[in-house]
């Protein structure tokens, strides 16, 4: 059972950090020193997508170190 959580973990853990460097982010470190044109826009399409596939793998992962931790 335990091999299946942590298989779980690994598989997890690749597709959250798969879905977190292919977000969108604009400016970089330019926008930090103050160079970056900032403005809100709303979420759409595929981009709403891969961030609300984002926030359920956090969960996922959590849930499953948690698991982990107590087995």
């Amino acid at each position: 059972m335990e091999k299946v959580i942590l298989i779980i973990q690994v598989v997890v853990s690749i597709l959250l950090m798969i879905l977190i460097l292919t977000q969108n982010k604009d400016g970089g470190l330019s926008a930090v020193m103050g160079g970056g044109q900032s403005f809100q826009s709303v979420k759409r399409g595929a981009e709403k997508v891969i961030y609300r596939a984002t926030i359920v793998l956090a969960f996922i992962f959590m849930a499953n170190a948690l698991l982990i931790a107590f087995v």
